[in-house]
Formats: C-alpha cells, structure tokens, sequence
C-alpha cells in the first residue's frame, strides 16, 4: 500500500534499507539520475562540524530580504519533519512533500536507500520543481559520502570543524576537515569560515582548483560592542548592527555568508540594505535561543566539546544567575564527559533525560556521570524533556536560569507543546 502521510513514509524508509548509515553517495546518484533532478538555479552547500545552521538561517534571511525566492534544506528538525525544507522562509507541508516521495519511491526501483538519503531526494525533487532563485544545502554528517554531496553546488561553506561523528570521519581535525572539504568543486568558490582550518581542507581546494576564500585572508570582520564591520575582496560594510542570532560565534557564520554572497554577486547580488535587514531579522530556534520570564530558559542544541565550549562562554557573559538549573538528553556515542565537563561549573543541579532513539544515552548513564563531576550537586532522572524542565521549574527560584541542551531531541522534546513560558512557584 503506498503511503498515505509523512509519518507513514518516514516509517517506510525505516523499513527499508538494512542499516540507518550506509556511508556512500553511488544509491543517491543512481536514483537522482533516474528522477532527471537538478537545480537550474544558484546552489549554496553548508558543511561543517558547528556553525551550519547558524549559517543556513543567514544566508536564507538576507536573500529573502533582497527580494530573492529561496529555498532551503537544513537538518535535523526540532519537531516536526517538515521543518527540513522551508521555501520562502517557510516550512512545506507535509502534503505538499507527498508527490515527491512517490516520485522518489518510484524512480528507485530495486536500490535500497537508507531514510537520509531517501528524504534529501525527495525535498531536492520538491525543491527543484519550485520557482526559485536560489537553494541552500545543508550537508548532514561530514561532506563526502553525504546525500547532500550528490548536488553540485556553485558555492561551498565550510564553517568550523571539529572531533565529532569520529567513528565515521576519523580520529582528528586533520581526517574530519579532509572529509568535510569534499563538497568543494573545481573552480567554485569555497569559503572558509573556521578560523584555523585544518590544512587538509586548504590542500583539498588547492588540488582541485577551487577558488579558496580564507577567514583573515580573502574576508575579515571586526567589531566593538556596538557595532561590528565585514571586508571582503571588493566590498566592505561597516557599522552593521550585530546577527539577531545571539552567540559568540555568530559574527564567524555571518562573516562566511557575506563572504559566500560577494563570490555570487554576478548571479545574485544583495544591496547592503538587504544584509543589514537579513541580519537583523535571522530567526533559528533551539540555538542559544534565550526566552525571557522567571526563571529564564536558555535553548541550544549543543551536543558536541566545541559548542558545549561556546555555549559556557555565552552562559558566562549573561550576567548572574543564582543557580543553573540544567536538562541534558544526549546521544551515546557522543563525547559525553567531553561536553559534560565543559559546561559542570557553571550547573548547579543536572536533570538527566531518556530520549526517544535507540542511540540515545540513558538517564542512568548521564546523571552518573554528572555526579561524577559534581558530587555534591543536585542530579535526577526523567522519562522525557518535558518531565525533566517540570522537575527543573519546581526547584528553580525566579531568579534562576534553565538550560535545555544537548541532543535536538532534547531541545525538541519542550518545544512539542510550543515554546514555553516559564513562571516559578514563587513569583508574584
């Protein structure tokens, strides 16, 4: 029986390949030549290990801004599937998504995808069949064997890399970065935003001819408290008003975007007007996304050692908080001690959660390593986000902050209900 709703073909994908991570691009490209699918427009990749989205919600708010017909694919959702492919700024609908994974279903024939491949060719079949004038790519895992890299594209972003997915990228910056640098195309700008990119990533854009644009070298930025400045090969903005994204490496994602639409400035230019407002207007829940009320919810889908790292610095220029209240739900195979320990001293009390994937960790594994590193701290298990921010709120003072962290699963898990609007027992 064909599948009648997204929910039903999400679980058909399931069903269908053997194992959830196959890591090769010939099924993808074998089923994208059958369906005939390609992008007639400008195409923006995004890889990298943190900073992607971040990336993608700029990229997409400044071209909308210029007046431009945008569609985007980025990943994972926080809720709802359908969050993975937004045109115009907005998200599709799951009926509107049907006829392209019929189209994909149809056109596979014998070839077994796994679900991510099977889902990107379905939002780029959509995507290619809407009146647009550019698409934005996010890559998932690593570059060179993601669904994504089946698309060329006429501009790469490499954001930060760092250790993360090592059992499938390698043991360090150097294997990841090499990796990552693998949605570059000969000729093609690819930008580099992360600062200190591992050489690999350089080596790679210089054996295949890309056109190279280097963070401190090809574009820079500065700034003061007030207002910030982007300079790039022939162009420069200065007293920008700084992301609405809040975040201290935000202006490093901002930087690779600017820079990523002064390569594309013959095919689509964007008046200094449009970056000002694209800027200003950027929306990207679930990333250091503050919620104001008593006590105050911060919201960060950090899971990794370097953004658990960015996120303890925002945390440590908010301002004082008596106590921070904290619900963690990660995956197993992450880094957990790594990131745990990160961000220990700045947590007065750890509210651990089950999370509902099987590579979850559980509760039991996570509050045992938070009492490890903080013995004398409050540590609880939850069934659930939304049990463990209940839990967090009766214990918490007005004063206090709750940080939601961790898997996107576990920012995800409170936002079921919407965004919550937190009020203390013992406020007035």
């Amino acid at each position: 029986m064909t599948p009648t709703t997204v929910a039903d073909w999400l679980a058909h994908c399931e069903r269908m390949h053997p194992v959830s991570m196959d890591l090769s691009l010939e099924r993808t490209v074998r089923v994208k030549q059958r369906l005939g699918l390609a992008f007639r427009v400008p195409v923006i990749t995004v890889a990298g290990t943190n900073g992607k989205g971040s990336t993608c919600a700029m990229l997409e708010s400044i071209a909308l801004a210029a007046g431009w017909r945008v569609g985007t694919y980025q990943k994972p959702e926080l809720v709802n599937f359908e969050e993975r492919c937004r045109v115009g700024g907005q998200a599709v609908t799951g009926d509107a998504l049907l006829p392209h994974f019929a189209a994909v279903e149809a056109a596979r024939g014998e070839i077994t995808l796994t679900k991510f491949e099977f889902t990107t060719l379905a939002i780029a079949h959509l995507l290619a069949h809407e009146p647009l004038d550019l698409v934005i790519l996010e890559v998932g895992l690593g570059g060179r064997y993601d669904a994504v890299n089946a698309f060329d594209t006429d501009c790469a972003i490499i954001t930060s890399i760092d250790l993360d997915h090592m059992e499938y990228l390698g043991p360090d910056r150097e294997s990841i970065g090499r990796e990552k640098a693998q949605v570059m195309r000969a000729g093609k700008p690819a930008i580099v935003s992360d600062p200190l990119p591992p050489q690999s990533v350089v080596a790679h854009a210089q054996a295949i001819g890309a056109d190279l644009w280097l963070v401190g070298r090809d574009f820079n930025h500065s700034g003061d408290r007030q207002q910030w400045a982007w300079s790039g090969r022939g162009r420069r903005y200065s007293g920008m008003a700084y992301p609405a994204l809040r975040g201290a490496n935000q202006l490093l994602n901002a930087a690779g975007a600017l820079a990523a639409f002064e390569a594309l400035r013959d095919r689509l230019p964007v008046p200094a007007q449009a970056v000002r407002q694209g800027l200003a207007t950027v929306e990207l829940p679930g990333r250091f996304q503050i919620v104001p009320g008593q006590p105050t919810l911060v919201l960060d889908v950090a899971h990794n050692p370097h953004s658990v790292a960015a996120l303890a610095l925002n945390l440590d220029q908010m301002g004082f908080y008596p106590r921070t209240h904290a619900v963690f739900g990660a995956m197993a195979d992450k880094d957990l001690i790594g990131l745990m320990g990160r961000i220990a001293p700045l947590v007065d009390a750890w509210y651990c959660t089950d999370l509902p994937a099987g590579r979850a960790a559980p509760a039991a594994r996570l509050a045992s390593l938070a009492r490890t590193l903080r013995p004398a701290g409050h540590v609880s298990e939850h069934v659930s986000p939304s049990a463990a921010l209940t839990a967090a709120l009766a214990a918490a003072d007005p004063a206090d902050r709750i940080l939601i962290f961790g898997s996107f699963l576990t920012v995800g898990g409170v936002l079921r209900q919407g965004l919550p609007r937190l009020a203390a027992k013992h406020a007035v």
